[in-house]
């Protein structure tokens, strides 16, 4: 069985970095609203929004109107802020 007097295992480094750099990548309301200003720009879309995910806080759900069209994700690495533009296109929407 599960003892709960047992000391809690210390965290070794692989999972201490896992842990912080999730931590790190998580993305603020700031950064939704700089990323959907940028998108409506870059695409002159004004209905491009992103909305957070459900249990997700390191990336945000990229939709048109109703309709979803991708994910982005963050990621910080050695003190620099990227984000990843994720669209899956199904074959049997295209023209």
């Amino acid at each position: 069985g599960y003892n709960l007097r047992a000391a809690p295992r210390p965290l070794c480094a692989a999972r201490a970095h896992i842990i912080q750099r999730r931590w790190e990548s998580f993305l603020n309301k700031s950064e939704i609203q700089r990323l959907e200003a940028y998108l409506r720009q870059k695409f002159e879309l004004a209905t491009i929004e992103l909305r957070q995910r459900p249990q997700k806080d390191d990336s945000v759900e990229v939709n048109i109107g109703d309709e979803f069209i991708g994910v982005i994700f963050k990621d910080e690495e050695e003190g620099e802020t990227s984000y990843a533009f994720n669209m899956a296109i199904l074959d049997i929407d295209l023209p």
